[in-house]
């Protein structure tokens, strides 16, 4: 198979930007959808809120191993780079293979559903009485998103930072409105200690599955390195600093959430922020929450579109993909081909499953991965010692194994409470085994 003829993507993100993809894509459906979910599965107000401190703990962990890692291969594809320089070409084919056919459908599907959902609830239509609409409005925000990607990537980084702005910005006056007006409209800090329901160990394991789909995006930036300037600084200062401002701004809504409602209400508001602003402005609160969960799930639909098909186009260049996925537009000097694949299977998943389905099989499938990637440091460190780092992971080698041992907690439980769903999503996976042996183990590196 012949090499294909591509351009190198060009570096034009800086800082900022970079900053701004880290806490634009993982601030997309999460925060304004799965607390109703965890709240259902843990419900004790408590134990509720040790979720989200978990997923945060761990999500930072994760961030402050991947930067090590980043800063060493700063190259398009992320992930992919870190697994095959670590484990080799199998491994990083599944990963590829699993992004493919579950992971980035998932995720694209799932965070345009709830876009979908605040759409209709912003014009005053229930969305649980027509999803067909809603899927479909999900739909048209992926093709949208996708065709600002084809046109530029700064095009795309734009439009992720300013709505990283926005949505920062409001989740931060929702925290600041719920502690200074709730008390006048029913909220109460007794919400915080009030007495919850049973708690059972499985369902707290699948509770921080919903929290890890809130989080995730700490890594995704990594995916775009070939197009960030200077990468061996920039790449973990945004890593870093991005995870952080994520972890902080979700437990103060949290705490803001669970202030206004208790954690039984909570349980049965799917729109908890539109839910609370509510019971603080009226429908005037409903309006103005919906608009910003619009613009909050678009700038995370349209910057995992950003970075995400940077994986196939990777994957294309080392000739494990098929090659016409590596071609880069000539006028626009992005990988065209590849965006309008991870747009299609978006469009097709947000047609044919619910947001709960969507998320815990992206959670599921990215996990373990991830725990590869993160292994591979202890691996590379000790088979390429001579390899530059411009930065070492802090806390080397204890938070890593934490990462990795949370990692092994959530797929040990979900094999233990969700037996089918887990194993029929692995089994997907591991399909891409015999794809790699038959097309692609004999291909060799450009």
């Amino acid at each position: 198979m012949a090499t294909p003829q591509t351009d190198t993507l060009p570096r034009r993100l800086g800082l900022l930007s970079a900053v701004g993809i880290v806490i634009g894509i993982t601030i997309g459906s999460g925060i304004f959808r799965t607390p109703a979910v965890i709240a259902t599965r843990v419900p004790d107000p408590t134990l509720m809120l040790l979720v989200w401190v978990i997923g945060g703990a761990l999500a930072l962990c994760g961030a402050l191993a991947l930067a090590e890692l980043a800063a060493a291969f700063p190259r398009t594809g992320g992930l992919y780079v870190y697994l095959r320089e670590g484990w080799g070409r199998l491994p990083a084919f599944l990963f590829g293979w699993a992004q493919l056919v579950l992971v980035r459908a998932s995720a694209t599907g799932g965070i345009a559903s709830v876009f979908g959902a605040y759409a209709m609830r912003s014009f005053g239509y229930d969305p649980a009485a027509d999803p067909t609409t809603s899927n479909l409005i999900a739909a048209g925000a992926i093709v949208f998103a996708a065709t600002m990607n084809i046109l530029g990537v700064q095009i795309g980084a734009a439009i992720v930072g300013m709505s990283t702005i926005a949505k920062y910005g409001a989740l931060a006056l929702l925290v600041l409105l719920s502690f200074a007006i709730g008390g006048q409209h029913g909220a109460s800090a007794s919400n915080f200690t009030a007495a919850g329901g049973p708690v059972e160990a499985g369902l707290f394991g699948l509770a921080l599955i919903s929290v890890l789909w809130a989080y995730d995006g700490f890594a995704d930036l990594s995916y775009a390195a070939g197009e960030v300037r200077d990468p061996q600084r920039t790449l973990p200062r945004a890593l870093i600093a991005g995870t952080l401002a994520i972890v902080g701004i979700y437990l103060a809504t949290n705490l803001a959430y669970l202030y206004v409602q208790p954690v039984g209400a909570m349980a049965q508001s799917p729109l908890v922020a539109a839910d609370t602003l509510q019971a603080l402005l009226g429908q005037v609160g409903v309006g103005i929450v919906s608009v910003v969960v619009m613009i909050s799930t678009f700038g995370s639909v349209n910057g995992t579109l950003l970075v995400n098909p940077r994986i196939f186009f990777a994957m294309a260049e080392d000739k494990l993909f098929f090659q016409s996925i590596a071609h880069v537009h000539p006028k626009f000097q992005t990988p065209w081909i590849a965006i309008i694949l991870t747009a299609s299977l978006g469009v097709f998943f947000v047609l044919t499953r619910t947001f709960e389905q969507l998320a815990d099989t992206f959670v599921l499938t990215m996990w373990p991965f991830y725990a590869l990637s993160v292994a591979a440091i202890y691996r590379l460190r000790r088979t390429r010692p001579e390899l530059h780092r411009p930065y070492r992971a802090i806390g080397y080698p204890v938070l890593p194994a934490l990462f990795i041992l949370g990692a092994v907690y959530l797929i040990t439980n979900a094999l233990i409470n969700e037996p089918l769903w887990t194993s029929v999503t692995f089994g997907i996976v591991l399909l891409g085994i015999p794809v790699y042996l038959v097309m692609f183990r004999r291909q060799n590196l450009p």
